[in-house]
């Protein structure tokens, strides 16, 4: 049995705003630099414009129906798109235990491995209940064997 989660729709919708407010900059300097020394008409800013609406809208849209961020299976697990989340993949078996903790402000699961590397996973940014994750990560855990119940704050 796997289980698949994705971006939450509110970390899409931040990132789209990041990505709004580049193109934002890009096309001030392209209108303030580009078209005066280019000679270039007012056009080129509208079409590079809405060119980039859609790219910025495409790409949300995408993010949102098929980037997987945490793929869980009787195997082990993958973590895809996290920065900073260190092993990126690992057997259910590697898994020494898990913990619950604050990262940088963010509620994290940190899975500890046997050879001292971790994995953290932050899961405000995955959609769907921190909880059902954290009960559907257990399962996975009790599972695949070598499990130690989750630590931390509140648990």
């Amino acid at each position: 049995m796997s289980s698949r989660y994705r971006f939450s729709g509110a970390f899409i919708v931040r990132l789209a705003g990041l990505a709004v407010a580049a193109v934002g900059l890009l096309l001030v300097l392209l209108t303030l630099v580009a078209v005066p020394v280019l000679g270039g008409e007012f056009r080129m800013v509208l079409l590079a414009a809405t060119a980039a609406a859609l790219l910025v809208a495409a790409g949300a849209l995408v993010t949102a129906r098929r980037a997987v961020v945490v793929d869980l299976d009787d195997r082990g697990y993958r973590v895809r798109f996290v920065r900073g989340a260190g092993v990126h993949r690992a057997g259910w078996k590697e898994v020494e235990d898990a913990a619950a903790t604050t990262v940088a402000g963010q509620r994290c699961v940190v899975l500890r491995l046997r050879d001292g590397r971790s994995t953290t996973i932050p899961v405000d940014v995955l959609a769907g209940s921190s909880e059902e994750f954290v009960r559907d990560l257990q399962q996975h855990l009790n599972r695949g064997h070598g499990y130690r119940p989750l630590s931390g704050p509140g648990r």
